[in-house]
């Protein structure tokens, strides 16, 4: 498959007034045509400004580094303002988490669908509005024509996110970003915008790249999964693999936390990962998870934690131990 975005080393520093904030360290990944790439991960971790500086949407105050950053083969990173631009929307767009923050209020739907292809096509308002009744049937809206008409306010939360998905459709991307796209939804509009989503990916055969702290979303609907923790990506690999043999500890930790029908008894208590993030600010040596593993050595405070590979090609995970003591210690919990 062809790669429709390339990510390597990449970082954002932000300066504080206690320091300078690292929230994004040595990120590294890539979307295929027709793939969807979950990046999943607690609060804070970074996974939004990950997505914020791939669309090169972070604050003035910061600073994005990388060693490649790729889409369709072009350089973003030396990529001028008005190219980032052009891009943003034509190439690549991005599904945010609260629609009704994202749309303005002060227009029409049928506006605001119509600006996102007249920004970057050149179409008559016609076409623009042919297209976009054509996006709002195939995003599950009925009545799409007199939907044009109607004012974000006018609509429910479901409906904001599926006008969102339409919208980012407009002009045919290569790639979608969707930040948690059903945060503030309900649990069976959820599904139904994740099954949407799944599938016009698939019909359109774009890259996808889905934030979400939800396990159970990306079970459903990953092909591969980047685990990210203070900022790093501690473990990646394809879905299958990251669940049936975690090898990092906190991507363990995650899958303990999930209730397992006919295994959790009821009444039992869940799992959970004692301790807290730690502060990014300033330099860090290390492995990041140091304090809150049960695996942790003398080496883990001092030795700089590189990505290795796992037992299983295309898998790999941040952690000091080894592949095959990793794996011993996921089957020793998967059997307790």
């Amino acid at each position: 498959m062809s790669a429709v975005l390339e990510v390597e080393e990449l970082s954002v520093d932000i300066p504080v007034s206690a320091g300078l904030l690292h929230p994004v360290q040595g990120v590294s990944f890539t979307v295929n045509r027709g793939e969807t790439v979950c990046i999943v991960g607690e609060s804070g971790c970074g996974k939004s400004l990950t997505a914020l500086a791939i669309m090169d949407l972070l604050p003035s105050s910061a600073r994005r580094l990388a060693m490649r950053l790729l889409l369709d083969g072009e350089d973003m990173l030396n990529a001028s303002e008005r190219r980032m631009s052009d891009i943003r929307g034509s190439k690549m767009a991005m599904i945010f988490q609260e629609p009704m923050t994202s749309l303005n209020p002060a227009y029409t739907i049928g506006n605001q669908l119509a600006e996102a292809l007249t920004r970057h096509r050149r179409v008559s308002r016609e076409q623009a509005r042919e297209r976009a009744v054509f996006l709002l049937e195939k995003v599950g809206i009925t009545a799409a024509a007199s939907r044009l008409r109607q004012y974000p306010h006018q609509l429910s939360g479901g409906l904001r996110q599926r006008v969102m998905i339409a919208m980012a459709l407009m002009c045919g991307p290569d790639l979608i970003i969707a930040d948690e796209p059903t945060t503030a939804l309900d649990v069976t509009i959820q599904a139904q915008i994740l099954l949407l989503l799944a599938s016009l990916q698939k019909e359109f055969q774009m890259g996808m790249i889905l934030i979400t702290h939800d396990l159970g979303v990306v079970a459903r609907v990953a092909d591969r999964v980047a685990v990210m923790y203070a900022g790093q990506v501690i473990e990646a690999g394809d879905a299958r693999q990251i669940f049936q043999q975690p090898m990092h500890p906190y991507t363990q930790g995650l899958l303990d936390c999930i209730p397992v029908p006919g295994k959790t008894q009821r009444g039992a208590h869940l799992g959970a990962i004692p301790g807290i993030v730690p502060t990014l600010i300033g330099d860090f040596i290390g492995c990041r998870f140091r304090e809150r593993c049960n695996y942790a050595m003398v080496d883990c405070v001092s030795e700089e934690v590189s990505s290795r590979d796992a037992v299983q090609s295309g898998h790999t995970y941040r952690c000091l131990l080894g592949a095959q003591q990793c794996a011993d210690n996921a089957k020793r919990k998967a059997s307790a």
